[in-house]
């Protein structure tokens, strides 16, 4: 059978069998090497999106297949009936590199540990005497928290709401980066906690204004609600620091992380400080496959190369490469409004006149050998590898000028 027979094939039994909740674009990826992945018919692509910022370390990384292949030859799964190493280790190293945990619930996804996270929290309120109407948990429009019926009520989009009414209760939204706003919820004095991402992601790519999280500290204090920071996609290096809200010099009492952490293999952890590491004890929570010690090898891995001088010195510089790219490239074609984000977390909000088509420029882009995201349909959404190379990067950036021309002239 032709290449291009299978290609398609393959296509046909995703649009046959699986639940039609996505609209992947027609390419069949097949291999992955650096910043680089190629389809089955032999088609290579720049990756500017690491599956969903997932791919931080990029792809075929030689330490991570060595973790991987390792914790195969020996154990895949033992639930947590029992105690096996990797994810031992593994939540040593998680507080460690953190400076404020005290514990970590081990889970497999951000979703899962959003959900830990939201429970944490309840049964912290209840714990201090806290009546269920005096749980309130403080998000902001534009967030994104997961999938689940509690994190999607958390996530304050109404587009990842509809139809599934009714949403749990105990959850309050307020505009992202509006400090006065924060302050008149707390006089409520209903609200136990503030849930926020130190850079909204699927929200556009928004980063938290200078002294807003610190304000939002401030006020947990002063009111004693916790702070929860979501660090799912902006953590593990992304921002050019490990934990994104080190850039704010702030201390949070929980955070959650997935996507980088396992680079690819399905993980998620909930990171808990001093307030609420001694809040759930035995019976509160679960997971059957949560701290599997294949994932956990892998994520230990993970986690030092993520941490690594090398490779937070490569964000920053292929960051600013990056940027300088991107405003090249609009000084031409005067296509964006903005580049904003933190560290390789970039987004390019397009122009008034191209609100609205950032499916259409991402096609454009796949055409032309590029993969890239949007966050929204008005913000082009750039997450490389972390470690990607100059070459690797300059080809990139070279594939959007052309795909972006095509755009303009279309």
């Amino acid at each position: 059978m032709p290449q291009h027979d299978s290609s398609t094939s393959l296509i046909g039994l995703g649009k046959r069998y699986w639940l039609p909740v996505y609209k992947p674009r027609d390419v069949v990826l097949d291999r992955g090497q650096g910043a680089r992945v190629w389809d089955t018919e032999g088609h290579d692509f720049i990756d500017f999106g690491a599956g969903i910022a997932v791919n931080a370390l990029g792809h075929g990384d030689q330490d991570l297949l060595a973790a991987l292949t390792g914790q195969a030859g020996k154990l895949w799964h033992a639930s947590n009936v029992f105690w096996t190493e990797p994810p031992l280790r593994l939540a040593e190293e998680l507080v460690q590199a953190s400076g404020f945990a005290e514990r970590v619930f081990l889970c497999n996804s951000g979703a899962e540990a959003n959900e830990a996270a939201i429970k944490l929290v309840r049964k912290w309120a209840a714990a201090q005497g806290r009546a269920p109407e005096q749980r309130v948990i403080v998000t902001f429009k534009g967030s994104f928290h997961g999938r689940t019926l509690a994190t999607v009520t958390a996530t304050a989009q109404p587009k990842y709401q509809e139809g599934y009414e009714p949403l749990p209760g105990g959850f309050r939204y307020l505009d992202f980066n509006d400090a006065t706003a924060l302050e008149a919820a707390f006089a409520a004095g209903d609200v136990a906690a503030v849930m926020l991402e130190p850079v909204q992601g699927e929200g556009g790519v928004v980063p938290a204004a200078p002294g807003f999280l610190k304000r939002v500290r401030e006020l947990c204090d002063a009111h004693g609600a916790l702070l929860v920071l979501d660090e799912i996609q902006c953590g593990m290096g992304r921002t050019g620091a490990l934990f994104a809200h080190t850039h704010d010099q702030v201390q949070p009492d929980i955070v959650t992380l997935a996507k980088a952490l396992g680079c690819g293999f399905p993980i998620g952890a909930m990171l808990a400080g001093a307030k609420v590491a001694e809040v759930m004890q035995y019976g509160a929570h679960g997971t059957t496959f949560g701290g599997n010690p294949m994932a956990a090898a892998v994520a230990r891995v993970a986690l030092r190369k993520l941490g690594s001088v090398d490779v937070l010195a490569n964000v920053a510089r292929q960051a600013d490469a990056l940027r300088a790219g991107l405003e090249s490239i609009n000084r031409e074609l005067h296509l964006f409004e903005e580049v904003r984000g933190r560290g390789l977390m970039i987004g390019a909000v397009l122009a008034p006149a191209h609100k609205g088509k950032g499916g259409e420029i991402l096609d454009h882009a796949a055409a032309h050998g590029l993969l890239v995201l949007q966050a929204g349909p008005d913000v082009l959404r750039f997450v490389p590898p972390l470690t990607i190379s100059d070459e690797e990067l300059a080809e990139g950036l070279q594939r959007l000028h052309a795909a972006l021309a095509a755009f303009a002239g279309a």
